[in-house]
């Protein structure tokens, strides 16, 4: 029978081992049985060790339970087979303070797990790298902002997106920057903003970032229209007048002619005339300028768009019947393509319609100038983008937009035409916020330029 006891155990155990060397000393001394003497000698090695191995048998069990927790193994037991009272209560404070270690572990993970899923899912870009540009953590957001899948060092970024990786370089923490960068046609304002810390004797870059473009272009689209509205209304009072006096002065110039009175007698047929010719210029120069100012007026009375689900392939179609005869006229080559044939878009058709129209008559304008006169070509397509996104591009080899100009082409009345009003792009770029979409531009002058519509 086996005694759980710890103290009646151990008594056993030395009382069967002093009867053992009893016996081999009696076996010894008085008998000539020398091969039953060694075997009962050997006996009593194996009880001796067998001894020993059973009383630091907690001794092996504190080891083991220290190294579960250094290695982090909590799949131990602690029993306590063969022994009493006071070793059941050591052996079930084993248990609690690894099933504590256990329990804590798992929180962690569980909130290492959640805090991994919450920074994947935010909007906000986050990159974190160690002295030697080795990333730590990359989330979705700043994957998607840097158009790439993965980064293992901040020096892959040297090549796919130059200005982020300059700007990473020379950040100071706590400075916050705005870098601009260009992938696949699309300008990003990126604004980025570093910290740094230590940890585990490692400095580490926290950088955050977001793509503020679409913000920038809203605040500039408000500038600009309260800018709009204090010109017109104070234009506005100052013309009318203007025209109506200018108005009021030719017709009574109309009645004096006819009158007898001898003062009017007195003007002479040429001032007369100048009188005329001037009064009735100045009536066209404010009738002039207030068409003008009321064509102006459309960038801050844009109608909300009425939104509709078409196929883009109609949507091409109305407005290639409106173009044909100044592209025929210029012996352009157009080239139409909508993959998939069947792709649809959520807009409003009509104001749709005056954003590609205008894109289509700066093109043509675009190649005018060009020197081969047998090659003009525009393309106008229509696809999904990886984030199955609906894009429209027009695509024309014309003279292109030249880099002094690029950073002003959505600007409010700037342009690069002789008789342009300067309204036309930045009218486009509105409209395509009000689809809560955006409108980009790549160009290399004299070989290519492409206006995207993403929607």
């Amino acid at each position: 029978m086996i005694y759980k006891n710890f103290r009646i155990n151990c008594l056993i155990r030395v009382i069967i081992l002093a009867l053992s060397i009893f016996l081999f000393v009696h076996l010894l001394l008085y008998t000539s049985l020398y091969v039953t003497s060694f075997i009962v000698g050997l006996t009593i090695l194996i009880q001796i060790f067998a001894l020993i191995y059973f009383v630091e048998k907690t001794n092996r069990d504190l080891t083991r339970f220290l190294s579960s927790i250094k290695y982090s193994d909590f799949t131990f037991s602690f029993s306590g087979s063969l022994k009493g009272k006071s070793f059941q209560v050591l052996n079930q404070a084993f248990s609690e303070v690894l099933s504590e270690f256990q329990r804590t572990r798992t929180e962690k993970e569980e909130q290492y797990r959640y805090l991994q899923t919450v920074v994947q899912h935010i909007g906000l870009g986050i990159l974190s790298f160690d002295q030697n540009g080795e990333v730590d953590l990359i989330n979705t957001a700043a994957k998607r902002l840097l158009k790439i899948t993965h980064l293992k060092n901040i020096s892959s970024l040297a090549v796919s997106a130059p200005p982020f990786y300059e700007a990473l370089r020379k950040l100071s923490p706590s400075e916050k920057v705005l870098v601009k960068i260009e992938s696949e046609g699309e300008t990003m304002t990126l604004s980025v903003y570093p910290t740094e810390f230590k940890m585990r004797q490692r400095s580490i870059t926290l950088v955050s970032m977001q793509n503020i473009e679409s913000e920038l272009a809203e605040q500039e689209m408000a500038a600009w229209q309260k800018l709009i509205r204090v010109l017109t209304h104070e234009i506005m009072n100052s013309v009318t007048p203007i025209a109506s006096l200018a108005s009021t002065i030719r017709d009574m110039m109309a009645q004096t002619e006819l009158s007898t009175d001898g003062r009017i007698d007195a003007v002479s047929p040429d001032m007369k005339n100048d009188i005329r010719e001037a009064v009735v210029t100045i009536e066209k120069r404010s009738q002039g300028l207030l068409h003008f100012i009321d064509a102006y007026r459309s960038l801050t009375r844009i109608p909300v768009p009425d939104f509709q689900i078409i196929p883009v392939s109609n949507l091409f179609s109305r407005v290639l019947s409106l173009m044909k005869e100044q592209i025929e006229k210029n012996d352009i080559r157009l080239t139409v393509a909508v993959e998939p044939a069947s792709l649809e878009v959520t807009t409003d058709p009509d104001l749709i319609e005056q954003v590609l129209i205008n894109l289509l008559l700066n093109a043509i304008q675009a190649l005018e100038n060009r020197p081969d006169v047998n090659d003009k070509k525009i393309d106008l397509q229509s696809y999904l983008n990886e984030q199955d996104r609906v894009i429209i591009s027009v695509t024309d080899n014309g003279t292109g937009i030249s880099d002094d100009a690029k950073d002003r082409i959505f600007t409010p009345f700037f342009t690069t035409k002789k008789t342009g009003s300067g309204i036309g792009l930045n009218l486009s770029r509105q409209i395509m916020r009000l689809h809560k979409g955006n409108i980009s531009f790549h160009s290399v002058p004299n070989e290519r330029t492409t206006f995207n519509l993403r929607f």
